[in-house]
């Protein structure tokens, strides 16, 4: 069962129940492949809500990584999923970064800014 205080969320991904958390060593891993600075550089870019299929796997297999499970986010099936996997990245974010609301908006699926 998923800690929310601790930002653990759990997710269905390709058909199977997860527990998903961004460990720092998964923000600092954000960090790099999103190019930005620091934390609050992260997450301001992903305040945008404007995220690539690139963008959701980093995070999915980021919050996978730091739950301890060995799972390859771009292998997952996308037929009728996506909107799943969008909620589980504001899920995930929203339990990492302390946002409230998140959970219940789903981020644009559009090229990076």
């Amino acid at each position: 069962m998923a800690n929310r205080r601790r930002g653990e969320i759990e997710a269905v991904l390709g058909g199977e129940k997860y527990t998903l958390v961004l460990t720092l060593g998964a923000l600092a891993e954000l960090e790099s492949a999103f190019g930005v600075a620091d934390l609050a550089a992260l997450g301001e870019r992903l305040s945008l809500g404007k995220l690539s299929a690139r963008d959701i796997i980093c995070i999915l297999q980021a919050g996978l990584a730091g739950a301890g499970a060995d799972v390859d986010v771009a292998r997952l099936p996308v037929a009728a999923a996506l909107p799943e996997y969008a909620r589980a990245v504001a899920d995930l974010l929203a339990a990492t970064f302390g946002v409230v609301e998140a959970a219940s908006s789903t981020p644009d699926f559009t090229a990076n800014p």
